[in-house]
């Protein structure tokens, strides 16, 4: 699995845990990440199975360079404890905690899953965690999420049941989301660690998801969730600096360079 302190996290692309055949093929799509997913894609009556088809997806799958991260179902709900005692003896490269709600939320999980290293004599800087914010609670307490632990290298909005959550309308400009969005990004920013946007689920509107993905980028989102392949290069192009952005760059270190060999301490450029 992909263990990289720079890797990029343009695109994390959504496979859910019942999904064979996307499972296999997840390393061969180009997002920077993937997320095998056992919350919300995969039915109740499928929770068992989809469990341990990812459990043995992560022991046998090449992912290749992608970052290979799981999102567990809520250690609130019936299968959140078997997820983590089948998935976190396996160390993928993060697991996704759902509605993470307080800092408490977060002890509880990292004492569990520190429990289980413990019980297979893993390390405990290893495996990350992202803190999913799906409910107003979540948004009101996100700068305590975000320093809570060092183990904490990602703070992800979902856009949906946040939406449910406050008992309003998604639009399509997602209005409704954009002080929580803005609060995550000024979150994450503060502590040094990423911000991943929502999904755009309208897996058609190729022209709105780019729109969309220029705004969270501009707002200083890291990368965005996508739920299909066809998005990927979309979001990864966004995400990618522009020559303009590249030459600007390069006349910076020239002139960096230069400074320092005159001794400078400031100096400009047009």
């Amino acid at each position: 699995m992909a263990q990289n302190k720079t890797r990029k996290r343009r695109t994390m692309l959504y496979i859910p845990g019942n999904n064979p055949g996307m499972l296999q093929q997840g390393g061969v799509y180009g997002a920077d990440s993937v997320l095998l997913d056992l919350e919300d894609a995969v039915a109740l009556n499928q929770k068992d199975a989809a469990r341990a088809l990812v459990r043995n997806m992560l022991k046998s799958i090449n992912f290749y360079n992608s970052e290979v991260t799981v999102r567990l179902n809520h250690t609130d709900t019936p299968f959140g404890d078997a997820d983590l005692e089948e998935i976190v003896p396996l160390q993928p490269d993060a697991v996704r905690f759902p509605k993470t709600e307080s800092v408490e939320d977060l002890k509880r999980l990292i004492d569990r899953i520190e429990a289980i290293e413990n019980k297979h004599n893993l390390p405990h800087d290893k495996m990350k965690i992202h803190a999913m914010i799906e409910t107003a609670k979540g948004v009101r307490n996100v700068f305590e999420i975000a320093e809570y632990s060092k183990r904490v290298d990602a703070i992800t909005i979902g856009g949906q049941d946040l939406t449910a959550d406050m008992n309003i309308v998604k639009t399509k400009d997602n209005a409704g989301i954009d002080y929580a969005r803005k609060q995550i990004v000024m979150a994450a920013k503060a502590n040094r660690i990423d911000a991943i946007d929502t999904v755009f689920a309208d897996v058609d509107d190729d022209e709105g998801l780019r729109e969309e993905a220029l705004y969270i980028k501009k707002i200083g989102f890291t990368g965005k969730a996508v739920i299909n392949p066809r998005q990927i290069d979309i979001v990864n192009n966004v995400f990618m600096p522009t020559e303009a952005e590249i030459r600007k760059a390069l006349k910076i270190y020239r002139g960096w360079v230069d400074a320092k060999k005159k001794g400078l301490g400031v100096f400009a450029i047009d």
